[in-house]
């Protein structure tokens, strides 16, 4: 991937989206680019956490190991989305592990770069704080989508927040597991395949690695629309 469109999408992640264009020029210059091959670990629990991860390309899963041996996926994140930052900045212990999904490019910033930042300029910590609250809120929508919308819909609007097409139709990359979709979205494997079934009824067609989606902005209202309505399609 070319550097500036790995720039651009580290530019607008939530976590720099907000500060001066002269401090991201810093931070990236103190950070360092990272290709890792799908099923290589990031990080391990129990390890000192002393950076933060953007997610320029491809897909990464966090999990605990159970003692049994039993695997539950906590969160996943995609493109320009980040993590750590609430371990790196206490430079407390991992209390996940990482690995991922796909293979994936990321941007790591050290811990110590972004807290000299702040130091020099309070404004950037209020940056920081405003992206968190971001952060909070987008939990609480997913919240709200988990009561508000079916199944279908909440994949639908997953679709369209992972594409990054100008057009009226593109093509979404998906991680090689749906499984893990299904566990950020709150549902069971199963209704996955329902919801994807449901979805070709709006131009959607998946196949194993991607999906299609024929008319985003069809898909948008279908996403919108009142479930109660969607439930008698």
């Amino acid at each position: 991937m070319p550097y500036e469109k790995r720039r651009n999408i580290a530019r607008e992640s939530l976590l720099m989206q907000s500060l001066p264009d002269e401090h991201v020029e810093q931070l990236i210059a103190k950070s360092t680019w990272h290709k890792h091959e799908r099923g290589e670990t990031l990080f391990l629990h129990g390890e000192t956490a002393r950076s933060i991860h953007i997610v320029i390309d491809g897909w990464v899963k966090l999990f605990r190991v159970a003692p049994n041996g039993g695997e539950t996926v906590v969160s996943v994140f995609t493109k320009g989305e980040s993590f750590g930052e609430a371990v790196a900045f206490r430079n407390k212990k991992y209390p996940v592990s990482a690995e991922a999904v796909t293979d994936c490019h990321l941007l790591q910033i050290p811990t110590s770069a972004l807290l000299e930042t702040m130091r020099k300029d309070p404004e950037v910590s209020i940056s920081i704080l405003a992206s968190t609250f971001t952060h909070l809120h987008s939990l609480v929508d997913q919240l709200e989508q988990l009561k508000a919308q079916t199944g279908a819909q909440r994949l639908a609007e997953f679709l369209l927040e992972i594409s990054d097409s100008d057009e009226n139709s593109c093509v979404v990359t998906l991680p090689y597991d749906k499984v893990l979709i299904a566990g950020r979205l709150g549902m069971k494997p199963e209704s996955l395949s329902r919801a994807f079934a449901k979805l070709r009824t709006f131009g959607v067609k998946v196949n194993r690695y991607d999906a299609a989606i024929e008319n985003i902005e069809r898909l948008r209202e279908f996403a919108m629309s009142d479930p109660a309505d969607s439930w008698n399609r």
